[in-house]
């Protein structure tokens, strides 16, 4: 019994320092990131790991030698992978360009199996609130999402934001002299505070946050129609900001969802 013991806690301390050395041995590359190759070579060491500790009557080399097999493989094609930038593509894959220049590939979203809810999460995530604010977004072969901001954004966002105070200081002003009350037109002056609101998501309209808005789909088609879309259909992405700018993916990207 006591000898099991201790035949369990030496296998779990050599396998260890092994496992230990052999990651140490493929490189840093592995711990910070994951490709799809990466992944599946650290879940093997693992499991072969796992396979050598069960069973203590298994001898050590039934293990051991997998683990130097995929330590040989690893180093080869990583070595191999610098030298050709095929081999790298082959392994690793390549970036995959979401959204640039105010368009989002809805083709690459969906080959990438990647939706918009995804999406803005991310981007929530990386204190972005709008697509307006994006220049580019790049899904890297790790799963890490790059955004890159438009340049100068911040300071015509500052402008703007200064504008639209002028403005509802000068309609309040003539409200109160006509006594006239304001009213929550998103054309005109609606405001609201908090992260940009989806009126249509993947071509389907979500009433609920119209309704949360006092408006309804009339309104809504009016304003997609307005920016060369037919039908809700045609639409991939529809958000409107607190300042009441309604944002509409362009028309080559948004057709025929169904």
């Amino acid at each position: 019994m006591s000898h099991d013991i201790f035949a369990h806690i030496f296998r779990t301390l050599l396998m260890y320092f092994i496992v230990y050395l052999v990651m140490r041995l493929m490189g840093k590359r592995e711990i910070g990131k994951l490709s799809v190759f990466d992944l599946v070579i650290s879940i093997m060491i693992a499991e072969i790991a796992v396979f050598s500790l069960e069973d203590i009557k298994r001898p050590l080399y039934e293990g051991l030698i997998p683990l130097g097999v995929l330590l040989v493989l690893q180093v080869g094609i990583s070595y191999f992978s610098l030298k050709s930038r095929r081999l790298r593509l082959l392994f690793d894959g390549k970036p995959s360009v979401l959204y640039s220049n105010g368009q989002l590939y809805k083709d690459e979203m969906k080959k990438q199996r990647y939706n918009l809810d995804d999406l803005m999460l991310q981007l929530r995530e990386q204190n972005i609130e709008s697509l307006d604010e994006v220049e580019y977004v790049i899904l890297e072969t790790t799963g890490k999402l790059t955004v890159i901001s438009k340049e100068n954004y911040d300071e015509a966002k500052h402008e703007k934001n200064k504008q639209d105070e002028r403005e509802n200081e000068l309609i309040n002003k003539e409200q109160q002299e006509n006594k006239v009350h304001p009213s929550p037109q998103i054309g005109g002056k609606f405001r609201y505070e908090g992260l940009p609101i989806p009126l249509i998501m993947d071509g389907k309209v979500l009433d609920r946050n119209l309704e949360r808005m006092d408006m309804n789909r009339f309104w809504l088609k009016n304003q997609i129609q307005a920016k060369g879309h037919k039908d809700f259909k045609d639409v991939f992405l529809c958000s409107v900001n607190h300042r009441g700018d309604v944002y509409i993916t362009p028309p080559a990207y948004g057709e025929s969802l169904e």
